[in-house]
């Protein structure tokens, strides 16, 4: 008699997604600039009138940021300074705070203007404001009631 091992169906897509997750932060597998790791951290949010880009980069000198436009790609471009040693300790036991220079690029659709971004630093988020194209933008378009003489046509 043949014995039939039962395995929980949960646990399969448990060991599934932790095989996806180590295949994902391979370093031979690389994503491009928006893979695991790409710093800073980015949201684009797609609202009516512009879009948003919130980046997550605390701790910078507002005066660092370096943002540019050219044609439909914005980059961001900052340094975070390496803290300077010394003072009361006297090293690290662990170290996982970043510093050196980055760039981010992101690509827009073309109904965005991104040579019209604006930009806000604040609490550690920047946030980065691109308007759309007049052309691109939602219009409402009123109805009229038709006349006794178009009806009649």
């Amino acid at each position: 008699m043949a014995l039939l091992r039962f395995e929980d169906p949960f646990s399969s897509v448990l060991a599934l997604q932790q095989e996806l997750e180590r295949t994902l932060l391979n370093p031979a597998f690389s994503m491009g600039f928006s893979g695991y790791g790409a710093y800073p951290p980015i949201n684009v949010f797609d609202e009516k009138e512009h879009a948003m880009i919130v980046a997550e980069v605390p701790g910078l000198d507002l005066k660092s940021f370096d943002i540019s436009a050219q044609g439909h790609t914005l980059t961001i471009h900052s340094e975070r300074k390496r803290e300077e040693e010394g003072g009361d300790w006297m090293g690290y036991h662990r170290r996982e705070r970043a510093f050196g220079e980055f760039s981010r690029s992101i690509q827009l659709p073309e109904e965005f203007e991104a040579d019209k971004a604006e930009a806000k630093y604040g609490n550690g988020l920047l946030m980065i404001r691109v308007p759309r194209h007049e052309a691109a933008k939602p219009s409402q378009i009123t109805v009229q009631a038709a006349s006794e003489e178009a009806r009649r046509k």
